[in-house]
């Protein structure tokens, strides 16, 4: 898969989250249900203080084994800390980030890129990894991937 390496500043996001791992037969069903949560009549979206359209699904708080429980977090990128109450205020903390662009099925191209990755020898940091959807075409979707790295 090919990538590039960028150096990100911080961003901040607000959403909101769960812990989950892999290995978790309700995986699918917690990050779906944030999803729905994310894109409900009181999501993100009718947030003031939005920067800009793009969702993200952002995965923290874990190690480097793909069996271990990590943070989910589905957000929008927010231009401060006021925000109401049900949604969660987050970092995606500033640095060095192996960049990919997934186009394709959201779920489906997403799903693929997740099981590649877990083959590929990077130096991860695993503080902090996210999805940033360019659009909301289900069917070809433009998906960027943030690596953190070492």
């Amino acid at each position: 898969m090919n990538y590039e390496i960028v150096n990100l500043e911080e961003k901040t996001v607000a959403g909101f989250s769960a812990r989950t791992n892999n290995a978790s037969p309700d995986m699918g069903k917690i990050i779906g249900g944030l999803w729905q949560k994310l894109y409900s009549p009181e999501g993100c979206f009718t947030l003031k203080n939005r920067i800009n359209d793009k969702a993200l699904g952002i995965y923290t708080d874990y190690a480097d084994d793909e069996k271990a429980d990590y943070t989910v977090i589905t957000a929008c990128e927010v231009s401060s800390g006021d925000i109401p109450e049900n949604f969660e205020l987050r970092k995606i903390p500033a640095g060095k980030y192996a960049k990919f662009v997934v186009k394709g099925h959201m779920v489906t191209a997403v799903q693929q890129f997740w099981t590649e990755l877990w083959k590929m020898n990077l130096e991860r940091s695993f503080v902090c990894d996210f999805e940033e959807y360019q659009n909301a075409d289900a069917e070809n979707a433009e998906i960027h991937i943030y690596i953190g790295l070492k």
